[in-house]
């Protein structure tokens, strides 16, 4: 596809008439090179609707002309988790998805005298998808994380770090030969509820029930009260990442 498609003018992003969400990856797409020709792109499939939008992102853009990447995405079922939903097997299977389920006994990997939470358990899950990914070289990982997702981030880092940090578009290890990319970082929790909603993959979604994640909650909140739920006043939080003023800072 021609980059003009992909230069969305940026008060669109936030504009009243919400643009289609694969306009969003397209455009997170293009400003962060997250595929390139060659490109073999595991998609870490957790079940909800943010990465089930993503396999049906990329499902759609390997069919068009001149794109030159493989892909497959892999669901890793934790221990104490739901079963992947078969309507969303289903869906993966309608659109011609490669598709894995790894088994990870999460709980038997806590050490003794520790207790198991929310952010250690991604971590387990996400050492699988390299290891697999490395195992079956693939060169990039993308995750579903959302706009909510890295600005939530953000605000946790401030308040509970002190550091001004989150999760990046496109992060590359250095360790590993493996990128990190996420392409719905232009994307809203409303825009991905929105695009379930309209799909009718909504009720069939299924994630992670445990939920001793109140870090993650109360900056959800805190979120919620500095932007009002308001898209365009997310993407001027995430704007301003880019935008650092040296000159005004401590």
């Amino acid at each position: 596809m021609d980059a003009p498609h992909y230069k969305m003018k940026r008060t669109q992003l936030g504009s009243k008439q919400h643009p289609k969400l694969s306009s969003l990856i397209d455009k997170a797409v293009f400003d962060y090179n997250m595929i390139e020709d060659g490109d073999a792109i595991l998609i870490g499939a957790s079940g909800g609707k943010d990465s089930t939008a993503l396999v049906e992102y990329f499902a759609n853009r390997a069919r068009r002309p001149r794109c030159n990447f493989s892909f497959k995405a892999v669901h890793i079922q934790s221990d104490f988790a739901p079963p992947f939903s078969p309507k969303i097997i289903s869906l993966f299977d309608s659109w011609h998805v490669p598709f894995a389920i790894i088994d990870v006994d999460v709980r038997a990997r806590i050490k003794q005298h520790h207790k198991m939470n929310c952010w250690w358990c991604s971590m387990q899950r996400r050492t699988e998808l390299v290891q697999y990914a490395i195992a079956h070289k693939f060169n990039k990982i993308a995750l579903g994380h959302h706009l909510d997702d890295i600005l939530e981030t953000l605000l946790m880092n401030m308040l509970n770090k002190s550091e001004l940090s989150t999760m990046p578009p496109r992060f590359a290890y250095n360790k590993y030969p493996v990128t990190i990319v996420r392409p719905l970082c232009y994307a809203s929790v409303e825009a991905l509820v929105r695009h379930a909603h309209e799909n009718g993959w909504s009720s069939c979604t299924c994630t992670c029930n445990y939920q001793d994640n109140s870090g993650r909650k109360e900056a959800r909140a805190a979120l919620q009260a500095i932007t009002c739920g308001n898209e365009a006043k997310k993407m001027h939080l995430f704007e301003s990442l880019k935008n650092i003023q040296n000159a005004y800072l401590p």
